[in-house]
């Protein structure tokens, strides 16, 4: 019968660290990331330097839904990316009729905004393949498809589902 070499306890903790550090190399690269909220355009959803969890294969596997909040590349600077939420996805018609979003005609109901009143009209515009249509929750200041338009679908980074810090804004997004 052949004997088992035993592991040396420093050869253990040096395997085991580099399998930890490899396995979170590739979820960082290819699952979950990190990014730190920089800016007002979100509030009251997001703070500045909010840090939040970005989903990286949200997208792969399904399309960005009305709502969800997605961080993409800036159209207007491509070495930074940004956050907003998704109002309108490809086929949809998106308006602004004194401060109040429609999607399709419909009244969209946004509970989460605090800060409306700017948009006084956008008129409709129908998105169309391989884009969507983003707002900032905080309207007076949020650069976004009202100015830049539609947003390729090919930009988006992943989706934001959850605020890990600061620890007293743990919550989910919704």
């Amino acid at each position: 019968m052949a004997e088992r070499k035993q592991k040396t306890g420093g050869r253990e903790f040096a395997e085991t660290l580099i399998i930890a550090l490899v396995l979170a190399f590739l979820i960082r690269t290819f699952v979950f990331e990190s990014f730190q909220v920089q800016g007002y355009s979100m509030l009251p959803t997001l703070h500045n330097n909010d840090r939040v969890l970005v989903n990286k294969l949200a997208f792969d596997i399904g399309k960005p839904k009305t709502g969800e909040i997605v961080v993409f590349q800036s159209p207007v600077n491509p070495k930074q990316d940004w956050i907003k939420r998704v109002i309108a996805t490809p086929g949809e018609t998106v308006s602004i009729k004194n401060s109040v979003v429609y999607i399709n005609g419909k009244k969209y109901p946004e509970p989460f905004l605090k800060y409306r009143h700017v948009a006084k009209y956008y008129p409709p515009v129908k998105v169309p393949p391989g884009h969507i249509f983003v707002l900032g929750d905080n309207r007076p200041i949020s650069y976004d498809s009202r100015y830049f338009g539609m947003l390729a679908e090919s930009r988006i980074r992943g989706q934001a589902f959850l605020i890990w810090w600061p620890l007293n804004r743990l919550r989910w997004l919704s």
